[in-house]
């Protein structure tokens, strides 16, 4: 089982224990390109042709579950 692999299950046990570096590289693998808005926004939007655009708020220490699970839904994992 590859790193990314133990990744994403660890993501889909426990949703709410998730940093935005690892939804970063997550959404990264998956052909999904970052954009911050300009304006010191704290939200970065991933898309990726044929896909709803993702927006999601830069927080620490962990991600907020609902986004966490927005991506879960949009990855179909």
């Amino acid at each position: 089982m590859s790193k990314l692999e133990k990744l994403l299950q660890r993501i889909k046990n426990n949703p709410k224990t998730v940093r935005f570096e690892e939804l970063d590289k997550i959404l990264s693998n998956a052909g999904y390109e970052c954009a911050q808005p300009g304006r010191g926004s704290s939200h970065y939007t991933y898309r990726k042709p044929s896909n709803n655009p993702i927006t999601i708020p830069y927080q620490r220490p962990f991600v907020n579950e609902v986004y966490v699970r927005k991506v879960i839904r949009e990855l179909n994992l």
